[in-house]
């Protein structure tokens, strides 16, 4: 038996979206590279057509290029794991998978399984988030993390001090990955569930509001977001382009949020607001 990988390269906006869609083709296995991603299934149980039509479709919207490939079945779990390195953002926190061993010289220790979900530490945004995460007070805070994913973020809270995490995402293997992760890392104080954040009603307000998500994304919610805001709660986002700042802000004044301030990472940027 072997395994089929498809080599995406593309741009890095472009990887959540082409996740999604190789999801719906029949890959059920995707690891974040810095060229693009690698979508892998058991034999040929991916369909062909449907996934040629998805990359023509997206060929037609960025740069994009792409190989199969055949892996051996006996090979599979070494080939992940020479392939998945931990990371370390600011020397303070390091992002692994269960397999890699623990390191002690960092205070945090995140264990992240990406299965189908976007945020590894691999990708820019995700990395200024946690490093913008680890200048933040989260004692006895209560915090959303919008668009979970991995609940990477929701797991950073927790272990920064946070009362309470609520985490959603409209995807469903999202929701998945977060429980799993969640338990690897023995976080009790975090509640994820399924829908968006339009559809979904919370009680109370939040000390702190995370969204790595798309800038269209955060240019609907931020208003949303304000509204879940307690007075002085700081709102983290990330997703987008430094150039998409002033756009975002446009959005964010008339809500009554102001920039407390920014970090970029090539090209990617994360933005501190807080409610006044």
């Amino acid at each position: 038996m072997y395994y089929s990988c498809l080599k995406i390269v593309c741009e890095p906006a472009f990887t959540e979206l082409l996740i999604a869609e190789m999801s719906e083709a029949g890959f059920d296995t995707f690891m974040e590279t810095e060229e693009g991603i690698e979508a892998y299934s058991e034999g040929d149980s991916y369909d062909r057509p449907a996934v040629e039509e998805i990359l023509a479709r997206y060929a037609k919207q960025t740069k994009l290029s792409y190989s199969f490939d055949r892996i051996e079945k006996q090979n599979w779990n070494e080939l992940w794991e020479k392939s998945y390195a931990p990371i370390v953002v600011d020397n303070r926190c390091i992002i692994r998978a269960e397999f890699h061993q623990p390191d002690r010289q960092y205070e945090y220790d995140l264990i992240i399984t990406p299965k189908m979900s976007f945020g590894t530490g691999h990708h820019q945004t995700t990395h200024l988030m946690i490093s913008a995460q680890m200048k933040m007070d989260h004692r006895g805070k209560r915090v959303m993390d919008a668009g979970c994913g991995t609940a990477i973020l929701s797991i950073m809270a927790s272990k920064l001090g946070a009362r309470e995490v609520e985490a959603f995402d409209i995807d469903e293997w999202s929701v998945t990955n977060s429980f799993d992760n969640i338990e690897l890392n023995d976080c009790t104080n975090i509640k994820h569930q399924l829908g968006k954040l339009s559809d979904l009603s919370f009680n109370g307000s939040f000390d702190i509001i995370l969204a790595n998500i798309n800038k269209n994304v955060l240019l609907d919610e931020i208003p949303l977001y304000a509204n879940y805001l307690a007075k002085d709660g700081k709102l983290l986002l990330s997703g987008f382009y430094t150039d998409d700042i002033p756009d975002l802000l446009v959005v964010a004044e008339p809500s009554g949020l102001k920039e407390v301030s920014c970090d970029e990472r090539e090209k990617w940027a994360s933005l501190l607001l807080v409610r006044s």
